[in-house]
């Protein structure tokens, strides 16, 4: 009997101690307070983007105006080469049947020129006696003219298969290929003994190089049809560059196309933006780049974070802080301005300094 006494009792202390430790933990905890932000003063800038590339204003693909085969090459990628310099040299390849047709069509052409010649001093000679018109001999010059022509131009084609070289009408036609402009060789597109289509009207022709001017860069890209509208020509713009990360790249947006096109399921507009400063850093050709287009600056005015703000029936709202020691709040209805997607604009309704609460967060129910 006396041991339950003592355990009893025990168990009493016990139960005690532990209540007493549970109402004065609780007593000492400080109430949880809610979450707030304060409204601040700030800037804010409204952008644009816009993704593309690093390219080459001015660019041109080099082609042959002979065929044949690739002989020597004069100038690697990175080659600077001013107008005029030779680039690759092409070498006349005809077929023996081709070598064998262009020397016939001479022969043929010589033989039908002297035919005609002969034929023009014989009806001169009627001509004088009268025996037939001024128009019949006109006629005759007129063939022997034709077959003049013609005769050049089979000499032409033959001297061109065999040398490699002809000048026609004053113009020079080589086996030599030069740089049409001044710049850098960006790539070559053929090697030594690679065949050449040469460019003629019916024909694109075979690709040689493609030497671009890099002294005038330019960003080339697209941006969404949602902003496109926002878009003047002259605006700023910020570009950051994959490859130079923290180089500070500024540039004008320099034009905006009437035309959209798709892209990935998606509406965008092409947008050309000149390079105003590399920020010392060397561009390439073919850099990745996202370009932010400033629509609109604003300095020195009332900022909240967008997550705060309740939007309800073309309304906004949010829960101002009216007492810190009971952390009650009322709604206010707000005016609001411009948004970066973070902060935003308060035009009317709150007052730097006042404490607004967080929206209590949501959670996800599956």
């Amino acid at each position: 009997m006396k041991k339950w006494i003592i355990t009893l009792i025990i168990l009493a202390v016990s139960f005690g101690g532990g209540y007493w430790y549970y109402q004065h933990s609780v007593s000492n905890k400080e109430p949880e307070t809610q979450p707030m932000v304060e409204v601040t003063r700030g800037s804010i800038v409204e952008k644009a983007l816009a993704v593309g590339t690093i390219q080459p204003e001015h660019q041109v693909e080099v082609k042959s105006k002979v065929s044949g085969v690739v002989r020597h090459i004069f100038a690697q990628p990175g080659t600077y080469v001013r107008q005029g310099d030779p680039l690759i040299e092409v070498q006349p390849d005809p077929t023996p049947l081709e070598l064998a047709e262009a020397r016939r069509n001479v022969e043929l052409s010589e033989i039908q020129a002297n035919t005609i010649a002969q034929t023009i001093r014989r009806q001169s000679q009627l001509m004088e006696r009268g025996m037939i018109s001024r128009s019949e001999f006109e006629e005759i010059e007129r063939q022997h003219n034709d077959a003049m022509v013609r005769l050049q131009m089979n000499r032409e084609r033959l001297e061109l298969l065999e040398s490699g070289r002809v000048t026609v009408g004053g113009i020079e036609i080589e086996s030599v290929i030069k740089a049409p402009i001044s710049g850098y060789v960006l790539e070559r597109m053929v090697d030594i003994g690679d065949p050449v289509v040469p460019l003629t009207s019916y024909q694109a022709g075979t690709a040689l190089m493609s030497i671009a001017d890099m002294s005038g860069l330019i960003f080339k890209g697209t941006v969404d049809e949602i902003d496109v509208g926002k878009l003047t020509e002259g605006m700023p713009v910020e570009l950051k560059i994959g490859a130079l990360p923290g180089t500070r790249v500024t540039g004008i947006l320099r034009t905006i196309s009437l035309k959209a096109t798709r892209q990935d399921n998606t509406t965008v507009f092409p947008v050309e933006i000149d390079i105003t400063s590399t920020g010392g850093a060397i561009l390439r050709a073919g850099y990745s780049a996202n370009a932010d287009i400033i629509i609109k600056q604003l300095d020195d005015i009332l900022l909240v974070p967008e997550r705060v703000i309740e939007f309800r029936d073309d309304k906004a709202f949010v829960e101002v802080l009216t007492d810190e020691l009971t952390g009650s709040a009322n709604e206010v209805e707000i005016q609001t301005g411009s948004s970066n997607a973070i902060m935003i604009e308060i035009t009317s309704g709150l007052e730097e300094g006042q404490k607004v609460l967080e929206r209590p967060r949501r959670s996800l129910t599956i």
